[in-house]
Formats: structure tokens, sequence, C-alpha cells
């Protein structure tokens, strides 16, 4: 029988005021030395200097301001943790400050703990990192956080256009879940499991089902994404891989990425991408657009601020993204003129 080591984080901490018991949480853990906390210019002022002093009494702190997410930054990290000699890493942002110092602990041996102060994608809880290299952006392993600490107030003080990308990211996950059933039916590929796929569907259900509730904003919406978004990470680590997460909406928002020069947000494209999936799927597309429709997150390239074209040509261009991952994408092998018919059939441009 093959053994699988599954990491996931040891203590999750949601709820008003939760950066105030950061420290309480971490000593909990055993963590004791030196702690790197990691933030950008914007979540510095939002939640990392109060990070910071709660961290101060117990733990000798320095502080380190991010300037993107490139792998030449994860390479600053990983010497600012050296230099420091600091024993773990505490990130207090969104995507790209989780995502550095998620890969630079990892690299480095280290503790990651995670502090969003936005509900923007899964990555809060994941054992991946989003990383630009080479002019690309690539998925690499990491470890999950030992920590999440998810001050809702925090969190509620973000744009809620943060929050309804962050629903669209969980709402993929039918298609990632697809996806997955598909390449492991016809390539036997990426080891299948019913408990990863099962946890993620059970996410992305909830966020479908609480979508009018959750426009009304405030806390107990942000309360409810953060949680779908956690177990999201856990249905990773319980894979082993990104599989319950990620698939063909996930490349056509990669390849987004790589050919627009003002793309959208991640989970915004990720969700524009997963009503079009869902009808190469033949299952409900409608369900999902009218989900994300209620949630207030976008479902053309309109309100992406994307191109007809740059649809099109993501999506025929979309199965060159990782090729080893087969999803719809590599079953239907469009064309650019059927991609043209896919987007304009479920009204993601206007034709």
């Amino acid at each position: 029988m093959k053994t699988k080591l599954m990491q996931l984080p040891r203590s999750v901490l949601v709820g008003r005021d939760a950066i105030d018991e950061i420290a309480e949480v971490l000593r909990g853990l055993g963590l004791s030395g030196r702690a790197l906390v990691v933030a950008d210019s914007t979540t510095i002022d939002v939640a990392g200097n109060r990070a910071t002093e709660v961290l101060n009494p117990f733990f000798k702190t320095t502080s380190e301001i991010i300037t993107g997410a490139s792998i030449e930054e994860v390479r600053r990290m990983e010497r600012c943790i050296e230099d420091s000699d600091s024993n773990f890493v505490v990130a207090v942002g969104g995507g790209r400050v989780i995502d550095v110092s998620k890969l630079a602990a990892k690299n480095r041996g280290v503790h990651f703990v995670s502090v969003p102060t936005a509900a923007a994608h899964d990555g809060i809880a994941s054992s991946r990192a989003s990383i630009k290299e080479d002019g690309n952006t690539v998925s690499k392993g990491a470890n999950p956080p030992i920590a999440i600490i998810a001050d809702t107030g925090v969190i509620a003080g973000a744009p809620y256009r943060l929050l309804a990308s962050g629903c669209a990211d969980i709402i993929a996950k039918y298609t990632s879940v697809l996806d997955w059933e598909l390449a492991y039916e016809k390539k036997k590929a990426d080891e299948y499991s019913e408990y990863a796929s099962a946890l993620s569907r059970m996410s992305a259900k909830i966020i479908m089902d609480s979508a009018e509730t959750i426009k009304s904003g405030g806390e107990e919406s942000v309360r409810k994404v953060v949680k779908a978004l956690i177990s999201c990470g856990v249905a990773m680590s319980i894979a082993g891989s990104s599989r319950p997460a990620s698939g063909s909406e996930h490349k056509f928002s990669h390849a987004l990425d790589m050919i627009a020069s003002n793309p959208g947000l991640h989970g915004e494209q990720c969700g524009v991408g997963t009503i079009m999936m869902m009808y190469l799927h033949g299952g409900d597309w409608r369900r999902i657009r009218d989900a994300l429709i209620s949630i207030g997150a976008p479902t053309t390239a309109e309100e992406i601020g994307i191109t007809d074209d740059l649809i099109i040509d993501a999506l025929v261009t979309a199965r060159e993204i990782r090729p080893q991952r087969y999803t719809i994408l590599e079953e239907k092998m469009l064309s650019k003129k059927q991609a043209e018919i896919l987007a304009c059939e479920t009204g993601v441009i206007s034709g």
C-alpha cells in the first residue's frame, strides 16, 4: 500500500480581533525564538504593525516589505530569514505576501504562519505558491501554514471585490474536480481521492447556496468564505496536489495572466473560466453564472476588463500550461472558431 504524508494546519483561528491572539496561538504550538513578519506596503499598516506589536513581548521580531510575487523576491526573503536568524515567518497580507512567504519559509526549513488581510483566493491555507518565474506564473510546492489567523474585522475592511474573487475561486472547484475525475478516468493520472474531491465540492456548494447572503457583506460573510477557502486548502493537502482546486479554469486564468497587459484578479478569471469549462463538461453552467452574478463577481470579458480576442486566445492556448495536467481542454482541443462559439454561447463575450 502506498504511503502518503498529509500536512495540515495545526491551529486555525477565525474571528474579530483574532490578530490580538496571535502570540498566544503560536506559543501554544511551541514556537519560540525569532519571528519575521512579512507584509506589503499596504498590509503593513492594515495589520502588519499590529501583529508585530502583539508578537514583540514574546518573540524577537523583525519586519520586511515585499514588492512582488517573483522568484527573485522569494530568494530575497530567504536571505532575510537567514540574516535575521528567524525561526518562523508570519505572512500578513494577500496572495503575493502569502505565496512569497510560504515558499521562502519552505526553502529555508522554517514554519510559516498565514495571516490573511483579504479572502481573495485559497492560497491562505494551501501547500502551493503561485510565483512569477521567467515571465510566467508557475505553481510551486510548499508547505501549508502551521497556523492560520484570520481576523474577520480586518478582512471585512478590504474591498468587497476581493471577497467576491475568493468566492469565484471556490466556485471554480466544481470544474477542478470534474477535470480531476476526467483525468483519472481517461489517463489514470494524478491519483484520485474521493475525500479531497468531496471536501472541495462541499466548499463550492456552500458558497453557491449562500450567494445572496454573502453579497450583503459583513463579518459573517467573511467568516463563511474564509472557512470555505481553508477547506479547499485542506483538500489539496489531503490529495497531495492542487488537483481538487485547480483545473481547466485555472489554466485559462494563467493563460490570461500571460497574454493580457492588465489581467483581472485570479479568482475573477477562474470564475469566468468555470462558466465556460462547465459548458464543455455538459454541466449546468447557467447556475454557475447566476451564482457569480448574485455574489457580484464578473461573468463577462468586459467586466474583468479583458478584450474578446484575449478570451478566445486564452481558451486556445490554456492547454499548453501544465500540459501534463489533463483537463477538459485537452479532451476537446478547441480551435479558435470553437473557442469563439463557446465564449459567445455562455455570454462571456458579446460575439
